[in-house]
């Protein structure tokens, strides 16, 4: 028998510049599932992505999966990709063995806490204060920088990483600062400077956008205070569900987030297109 995909719709151009299309899953031209292919917001169009792939029950673990996310792989190298994405949601455990039997290696993982009513206190002698614009502009220069270089590290070419650091910057901040809801704090600890943390205040939850203890205060339990800063801000706007992001190969964040009770939403995977 043969899997092939079948365009149910013309190309698509979508509004934030990325392509797509939907195919019809077929065996020997009879429908039996589907799947939707399109490319990358955040990396344009180097970047494929499988936004969706469905098989029908009754033609499941025969296969017919592999072969259209297979297929996917050939449509996107016709469209002049060279890489492909894929997320997976927390405790989809089959889906995860699935990917990873085509050879699709985590990026990162999104995470989230459901907080309670009441702020959590911080060690004796810790303090969270807002940044001045001065300590804003320093921590913005250094903080670009370092968002650039964690796509390098992860295979993403110089020019797109600065290019995608630059775009997010400006979508997510684009008054800087004084950016509606995004808030930029200092941890001191007796006095100290030991580290920086920028949440975003969401619709309903809010989100952790940058957190880090400063190189030389490392090691002493601030990003843990940190981290308790951020569910004290939180809980104080109103929000009751703190969300974050955690790169694949950060073991002491991973470690750090799963011992505050964050579980795993989403996993987001990719693969390189030879």
């Amino acid at each position: 028998m043969t899997t092939t995909l079948r365009p149910t719709e013309p190309l698509q151009r979508n509004d934030d510049g990325t392509r797509s299309r939907r195919f019809q899953v077929c065996v020997n031209s009879r429908p039996v599932g589907a799947l939707h292919l399109g490319t990358s917001p955040g990396f344009g169009d180097r970047v494929a992505r499988i936004v969706g792939l469905r098989i029908e029950e009754p033609d499941r673990r025969r296969g017919r999966g592999t072969v259209a996310a297979l297929a996917a792989e050939e449509v996107a190298r016709g469209w002049g990709c060279r890489e492909i994405e894929v997320s997976v949601p927390g405790g989809a455990e089959p889906a995860l063995r699935f990917v990873d039997t085509l050879g699709y290696v985590l990026r990162n993982r999104g995470m989230e806490k459901l907080l309670g009513d009441t702020p959590p206190a911080l060690p004796e002698g810790s303090r969270g204060r807002s940044m001045t614009e001065a300590e804003y502009e320093a921590w913005f220069a250094h903080e670009s920088e370092h968002y650039a270089r964690v796509w390098m590290e992860r295979g993403v070419p110089e020019t797109e990483a600065y290019e995608r650091s630059r775009r997010d910057h400006e979508r997510l901040l684009p008054q800087g600062r004084a950016t509606r809801d995004m808030h930029f704090s200092l941890l001191e600890h007796e006095g100290t400077r030991v580290g920086t943390l920028w949440v975003a205040l969401l619709e309903e939850k809010a989100y952790v956008y940058d957190v880090a203890a400063d190189a030389a205060h490392r090691g002493r339990g601030h990003g843990r205070t940190l981290m308790l800063l951020a569910e004290g801000g939180a809980i104080a706007a109103g929000r009751r569900v703190l969300g974050l992001n955690v790169f694949a190969g950060n073991t002491p964040a991973e470690r750090l987030y799963e011992s505050l009770g964050y579980e795993t939403t989403q996993y987001s995977l990719y693969k390189p297109l030879l």
